[in-house]
């Protein structure tokens, strides 16, 4: 069964960024517990952030699903990414996600690895590149199966990296590397800028998908914008696709009604 989530991002630094909610994680669970949210996507500054008994509690007492937990505060606080040629820096970028691993593992979550892949440098050589992004992957894929989870790799546009940008790419260094325990996440608001037909890389690599970020066009809540989500669900349903559509996008015009908006959406397409 397909799964609503919506996103709780923690984090000041990244306060600006396309997540719905931004108040205390306990008044946030409860309004998406309110609103009918089956999860959860939480981004916190460290594995430590949160103590996970503290959390524990919490998303007992609002039956509320840890979707899935957010790297990018380690590229975006201490400037680490999978793809940093100096090899310390890697080393903690590593770390740093291992340790989000163990903490999102706790509850059957998978951590993603989005802006912490890093790019091509200028300088840089993309082969090279590319085989630390695979050797960093590698690692942490094996963790996440060790720890009874899994990882999830996202392609981003254009403007964000210059590794991966469509599901093809994604699904193809998946397959070539061997990396049995890494999906990908079909984010449909990069698929809007890069893919050609997105239900139709669905349905070529769903194969690979692991996760969703529910989206619109704009980036704004789905159905702000021009997405065609009909041809797109249709996919998803046909894949067999049963994780999480999870929100993150901009709390446009604000969080409480954004979050009314996803959910509505949701049941729309999905229920």
């Amino acid at each position: 069964m397909i799964k609503s989530a919506v996103t709780i991002a923690l984090v000041p630094q990244i306060k600006s960024g396309p997540w719905i909610f931004w108040e205390d994680l306990e008044q946030s669970m409860k309004k998406a517990a309110a609103l009918g949210f089956d999860g959860i996507e939480l981004f916190t500054s460290s594995a430590d952030a949160i103590d996970p008994d503290h959390l524990g509690e919490l998303l007992e007492k609002y039956q509320l699903q840890l979707a899935a937990v957010g790297t990018g505060a380690g590229k975006v606080i201490h400037g680490l990414t999978l793809t940093d040629p100096d090899p310390e820096i890697r080393k903690k970028a590593i770390s740093f996600i291992s340790d989000m691993i163990t903490f999102g593992a706790k509850f059957g979550a998978p951590a993603i690895i989005g802006s912490m892949q890093g790019n091509v440098l200028p300088t840089g050589d993309r082969e090279e590149t590319l085989t630390w992004l695979a050797e960093g992957l590698e690692i942490l894929g094996k963790q996440a199966e060790s720890e009874r989870a899994f990882l999830i790799y996202e392609p981003l546009n254009r403007y964000e990296t210059n590794l991966m940008n469509t599901l093809a790419a994604g699904g193809s260094f998946i397959e070539k590397h061997r990396l049995n325990k890494v999906r990908l996440l079909a984010d449909l608001f990069h698929m809007n800028i890069e893919e050609e037909n997105i239900a139709q890389s669905i349905l070529d690599f769903g194969k690979h998908i692991g996760h969703v970020h529910f989206a619109d066009s704009n980036r704004k809540p789905m159905g702000l914008g021009h997405t065609d989500m009909g041809p797109i669900a249709e996919a998803l349903k046909e894949i067999g696709y049963e994780g999480y559509i999870s929100a993150e996008a901009f709390p446009s015009p604000n969080p409480d009604t954004a979050a009314e908006q996803t959910i509505q959406e949701f049941r729309k397409w999905f229920k």
